[in-house]
């Protein structure tokens, strides 16, 4: 019966998204290009952006370049560069504060996942200022229009500058629950793969791995998505097979950021239809409680969920398989693509479990990632209390 339940909600959903209107952002590309944004600023009016980073890009001098080129400009430039790792509710009170105090009236997100997913929030509360982060967490709990929004990642992984979600933790509590409406989508992305020429290895390794579960779960549900996020979901698996490996050996290696920012870029608008699955859903539990990165849940559970899904996933999988060039029957060609995700972990370091969870948390982490899966996401198998107490024992014995 619940599986009946969530997939006539998903029907539905899938009825209600012809209605809903799904945008790409508008995007500026190329070397140096977070050097042109004084124009696409003006022209939506933007006088006075907020930019919104955290401490370690903001102590690396990473966003210093962009705001002396939009002060040379003429534009006033206020920072909020307090975000942590994983954003907090109180994280996005003060950057709102700091927003209405300086007179701001656009938004620029500089950063990974964490500064994009805060910014989003600082404009949802910014344009609803009648609704706390909990109210607006879920479905459709926003529904206006956001200040001018600008998205800049430094990483090439979360997707957050096409998506239209933004994760939150409830600071009191530890709940990690999303934002999910269509008026947090950036109105411009810029993809400047010189800003993520810096990255560390480990984090060229989690994030890439991070866009690659967007693009694989967004396929694999397969229920809301269209022809656009389809081929959107393959072209990143295809660049991430590509270029993730060459990005995490060579930093230097600007066509391969490139490609891995495309990637990002392509997994992020195939999942902003299509939606993530329990991937997510367990992983956001393990950032939660324990800390983890978001990066490192994803690369460590990808593996172990679609396996436990089983020949529900092969032929999804094999087709995915074929963009990376594998072949054989249906189900080996499933079995290669997920042998070279695996063997992608293990070739960057990234974990292949958590040993850190511990059986007493397990049953609220079984409950947090239910709410978050069902009914919303149209994952290939319904998952209820049994199968992700499984994943979860499996991730802890893997650890």
């Amino acid at each position: 019966m619940k599986t009946l339940l969530c997939r006539i909600f998903q029907l539905c959903m899938k009825l209600g998204y012809y209605l809903i209107p799904v945008r790409t952002p508008e995007l500026i590309t190329g070397e140096n290009s977070v050097q042109t944004l004084a124009e696409p600023l003006r022209k939506r009016g933007v006088t006075h952006p907020l930019v919104v980073t955290d401490r370690g890009l903001s102590g690396l001098g990473l966003p210093d370049g962009m705001v002396a080129s939009l002060r040379a400009a003429g534009f006033a430039v206020t920072v909020y560069d307090r975000v942590q790792p994983n954003p907090t509710d109180e994280d996005v009170e003060d950057g709102l504060r700091l927003y209405r105090e300086t007179g701001c009236d656009g938004i620029i997100a500089f950063g990974g996942g964490s500064p994009m997913d805060c910014a989003k929030a600082i404009g949802a509360r910014a344009v609803r200022p009648g609704r706390t982060v909990a109210r607006m967490q879920g479905l459709f709990g926003v529904l206006h229009r956001l200040p001018p929004f600008f998205a800049v990642p430094t990483t090439a992984g979360t997707g957050s500058e096409t998506t239209l979600a933004a994760v939150i933790t409830e600071k009191a509590t530890h709940h990690k629950a999303s934002i999910n409406d269509p008026s947090l989508i950036p109105h411009v992305a810029v993809l400047d793969p010189v800003l993520t020429m810096g990255l560390p290895p480990a984090v060229t390794a989690a994030t890439g791995m991070d866009a690659l579960c967007h693009a694989v779960e967004a396929y694999t549900n397969h229920t809301y998505c269209t022809r656009l996020e389809n081929r959107m979901a393959k072209e990143a698996v295809r660049l991430i097979h590509q270029s993730l490996l060459r990005a995490y050996t060579d930093g230097s290696d600007r066509e391969a950021r490139q490609r891995m920012q495309r990637a990002a870029f392509c997994a992020g608008r195939a999942f902003t239809r299509g939606c993530v699955g329990n991937v997510h859903a367990a992983g956001h539990t393990l950032s939660a409680l324990y800390g983890v990165a978001h990066g490192q849940a994803m690369a460590a559970l990808l593996p172990m969920v679609l396996r436990m899904y089983g020949g529900r996933v092969h032929r999804r999988l094999a087709e995915l398989a074929q963009e990376c060039g594998f072949s054989g029957t249906e189900a080996e060609k499933a079995e290669a693509f997920l042998l070279w995700i695996e063997r992608m972990n293990t070739q960057m370091g990234l974990p292949t479990g958590f040993a850190m969870i511990r059986e007493e948390d397990i049953p609220q982490m079984c409950r947090w990632a239910m709410a978050e899966a069902n009914p919303v996401y149209p994952v290939p198998v319904v998952w209820g209390e049994e199968q992700f107490r499984k994943l979860f024992e499996l991730a802890r014995q893997n650890g």
